[in-house]
């Protein structure tokens, strides 16, 4: 996985990397990307437990760095037409930063 905009991430696991949006478009904007390329959520098999896991305990992690609960957040993952990028990732978003 390479990236051609230097990124500070702010966590990295096996399995995947988050890191602030170079461009983001709400206050806090994180996108998680999984180091295997996928292309979709289609592509992943139900023995991708690694990926979930870190995925998901990531998003934790980062929820509770942010102090994200208190004031709301979404998880999003875009695909088909909505998919700009042909490689899976995730948006952490939320609008007020505490």
């Amino acid at each position: 996985m390479s990236f051609a905009i230097p990124v500070k991430r702010l966590r990295e696991t096996e399995t995947l990397m988050a890191f602030h949006h170079p461009q983001p478009s709400h206050p806090l904007h994180i996108l998680l990307v999984p180091k295997r390329p996928y292309a979709s959520l289609l592509e992943l098999a139900p023995d991708d437990v690694g990926l979930l896991r870190d995925l998901f305990t990531t998003v934790q992690d980062l929820v509770r760095e942010f102090d994200l609960e208190r004031s709301g957040y979404r998880l999003i993952a875009n695909g088909g037409a909505y998919q700009d990028v042909p490689h899976l990732h995730f948006h952490l978003i939320a609008e007020e930063i505490v």
